[in-house]
Parts: C-alpha cells; sequence; structure tokens
C-alpha cells in the first residue's frame, strides 16, 4: 500500500503556484481518503496537440502535474487528438481553422516527447482521447449531448461575447466544453489540471461526473505566464515566448533578460523551488545572482546540467567582452517597438534612435538622433552614428549601450 505525505504538507506543495483549486475541501477530502487508503488520485491533464513544440508557458500546468507525481499519486497526461480535429474556442473570437488528422498525429509525436523533460516517463500515464471518442456512435453524443443546455453553454464568457457582436459560432465549438468534459468521466479523474482559461471547461467535467454517476473532479487552474515584455501572455505568435527545445545559450540569454520582478513570477511557477525559500531568496539573494540561478535550474531541466553551466559561463563572457558589470540593468524590447522590420534575408533591422529611447537613454528621438551625431553612443564598445543598425544573429539579440555614462543592456526579441 502507497504512503503518502501529512495532507497539509501536500495541500501546501500543490497550491505554489495554483491559481484556484475548486473546492480546496474537496481536495482536501480526497488527499485524506487517498492517505488512508493507500490508493493515488488520478490527476488529469489534457492538451491538443495543435502546436508541433511547447514553450515554457505551456510548462506551467505540466509542472503542477509533475508535483501531484511527486507527492505520489497518478499523473495522466492526456493527448487531445480528438478534441485537437475540433479546436478549443476557449478566447476565440472566431471559429478555429480545423486541423487534419496528419497533423494532429505529427504534433502529438512531439508532444509525447516533450513532457518528459518535467515528468518521470515511467510513472506517467499517457492517454489519448480518440480511444473513446473513435467508439463513440451517434446515439452516445446524443446522449452526452442531452446532459448540458444550451443556455449553460452560453454562460462561457467567449461564446456570449460572440452571440452579443452576433460573431457565427459552429456547432462542433459549443460541443467542445462537453467533449472535454467527457474524458474526465472515461479516465474518472479525482482531479483535472488547466490554465485560469479552462475554467469553464473543467466545471465541464464536475457537472458531466455527477451526471454519469462519478464523485465529481476537483478542478485546479495555473495562472497564464506573461512572457518576455513582461506583459502579455507568453506567445511564439507575439514575440515573447522561450521554447523548451531553444538552444541552452539562447534560452538562458532570454531568461536573463526578465525583469526583476517577473524573476520572481517565474521562480513559483516554472521551478520545484518552495515558497519558503523564494521569499528567503527575495530578502538575502542579489537579484542578478537569483536570476542566474533561475535560468541555471530552468535550462537544466531541458537540456541538462552541463549545458545550463557552459550557457552561464559563455553568457558571462560575453558581458566580460564588452566591459559589462553583472549589475546593468536589463530591458526587454519587441522588435515592433524600436520600428523594427525583418529583410528578405531573414536580418531584424531597429531604428537606434527609438531603441535609445525606449531604454530610456535619451527623452525623445530628437534628442537620441542628436547623441548619435555627437558621437556619444556606444553599442557594443563601439562608437555609432547611424540611426538604423542591422541584427545579424539569433533572437534575442543582446546590446550593451553606452550613453556617456548611463549604461544599459537591450534584449531584442523578434
Amino acid at each position: 500500500m502507497a504512503t503518502f505525505a501529512p495532507v497539509e504538507e501536500q495541500i501546501t506543495y500543490l497550491k505554489k503556484g495554483s491559481a484556484e483549486i475548486i473546492r480546496e475541501a474537496d481536495l482536501r477530502a480526497k488527499l485524506e481518503k487517498s492517505r488512508s487508503t493507500g490508493k493515488p488520485l488520478r490527476v488529469k491533464l489534457g492538451m491538443d496537440p495543435t502546436a508541433p513544440d511547447l514553450h515554457l508557458g505551456h510548462t506551467v500546468v505540466l509542472r503542477k502535474l509533475k508535483h501531484f507525481q511527486d507527492l505520489g499519486h497518478t499523473a495522466i497526461f492526456l493527448i487531445g487528438d480528438f478534441t485537437g480535429m475540433i479546436g478549443d474556442p476557449t478566447g476565440r473570437s472566431a471559429t478555429r481553422p480545423p486541423l487534419t488528422r496528419e497533423q494532429i498525429e505529427e504534433n502529438a509525436e512531439t508532444y509525447k516527447a516533450q513532457v518528459f523533460n518535467i515528468l518521470d516517463a515511467h510513472k506517467t500515464v499517457v492517454d489519448f482521447n480518440r480511444s473513446w471518442f473513435g467508439q463513440f456512435t451517434a446515439d452516445d453524443f446524443v446522449r452526452l449531448m442531452a446532459k448540458y443546455t444550451v443556455s449553460q453553454l452560453l454562460e462561457r464568457e467567449d461564446f456570449h461575447q460572440r452571440f452579443q457582436d452576433e460573431k457565427p459560432i459552429s456547432m462542433h465549438e459549443l460541443l467542445y466544453p462537453l467533449v472535454q468534459g467527457y474524458d474526465s468521466v472515461a479516465l474518472e479523474a479525482d482531479v483535472e489540471l488547466g490554465g485560469t482559461d479552462q475554467r469553464f471547461n473543467l466545471l465541464v467535467g464536475r457537472e458531466l461526473q455527477r451526471a454519469y454517476g462519478q464523485e465529481s473532479q476537483v478542478a485546479l487552474t495555473t495562472p497564464i505566464l506573461e512572457g518576455l515584455d513582461g506583459v502579455q501572455k507568453m506567445s511564439k505568435s507575439l514575440g515573447n515566448a522561450i521554447g523548451i527545445h531553444e538552444p541552452p545559450l539562447e534560452m538562458y540569454g532570454k531568461i536573463m533578460s526578465i525583469s526583476d520582478e517577473m524573476m520572481w513570477r517565474y521562480y513559483e511557477l516554472l521551478t520545484d523551488v518552495q515558497v519558503a525559500e523564494i521569499e528567503k531568496m527575495k530578502r538575502e539573494t542579489h537579484p542578478m545572482q537569483a536570476k542566474k540561478e533561475l535560468a541555471r535550474r530552468i535550462v537544466a531541466d531541458f537540456h541538462s546540467a552541463e549545458a545550463a553551466a557552459k550557457a552561464g559561463e559563455d553568457w558571462g563572457k560575453q558581458f566580460q567582452k564588452h566591459g559589462v558589470p553583472d549589475s546593468a540593468k536589463e530591458i526587454s524590447v519587441l522588435l515592433d517597438e524600436v520600428g523594427g522590420s525583418i529583410d528578405a534575408s531573414g536580418r531584424a533591422l531597429i531604428r537606434l534612435d527609438r531603441l535609445l529611447r525606449k531604454c530610456g537613454l535619451a527623452v525623445s528621438v530628437t534628442e537620441a538622433v542628436r547623441k548619435l551625431k555627437q558621437c556619444s553612443v556606444r553599442i557594443d564598445n563601439e562608437v555609432v552614428t547611424e540611426p538604423r543598425m542591422i541584427l545579424t544573429g539569433p533572437s534575442p539579440a543582446r546590446l550593451a549601450l553606452k550613453v556617456g555614462k548611463q549604461l544599459c543592456i537591450a534584449v531584442i526579441s523578434w
């Protein structure tokens, strides 16, 4: 019979990096029962394979599944090879174009490989929801749809907004929450995980389990991670993401570019460091050292400890080469914020006058132009006078900017 940590200890670990637990009392009761019977909870996380690769934003909820796994519970990673063909309407103002079966299968294979950077491959149950929906009959779908009403579905914010705006809602989109909810019935899930944007779908699962005579699952949501700009959610389309398969040095450099404030949020959501230790680091550790440790941990998770150590060394050498102290302020910049564009060769072109203003090294574009003409601007220890610059390396580009005694690091992503 399995043995589990005291319930309070488990609750503390599971609440770290969680946004909401519906309901915490239910989770506590399930953990108590699990501890008394020695039977692990069945914890489900479903992901539709709608993109070929993952970024750190996707790993926030994966790490929460790992936390349940660390505590001895059964982690179920469900690949939505059926739901992926419908397309999750969450947060969409228009119908999502459906993917082909071939695209879904190809992406699903990459997902299986990527999630084991975080989860224990030997302890994780991997399932596909086509294994039950592929056998569903028309009668089964009619019975499923009879469990929920149209008015209940229109309570969902994005459906309600599209209805009010007289934008089309396809019938298959209305079906999506029911199909996702039925996954919990098929798996007899005790807990389902998802981002805060999945709250509605997770609650549908609770109701469907009751309708099918099961005990309702606990719905645990995790926050949506902000990207390198610290404002918008991490997204490759916004150019503010860190892909989990990016080279170690590129990943390390991007993490070093985030703000000190955002660093602590990354510690909470992207590492297994306990809250008490994070609070101690805030009090006792220099922000630069804390950020280096964060970068080391994350690179080690997705590459290796050796790759993380080398990335740290190489990153340090880049700064030494340009005579930049570790304490230099770093500013994350998106290409379009500095009048940037990509040429036919894939090189990024930026306006230095806008970059200087963005970084606070000039109060206006006019003043920035004047400083350039006065030969007062140095980039990587070289005097520059031209208002435009081509970035030849990969994203993000790191530029050491110096105007007089003012110094900062611009980390430009595209």
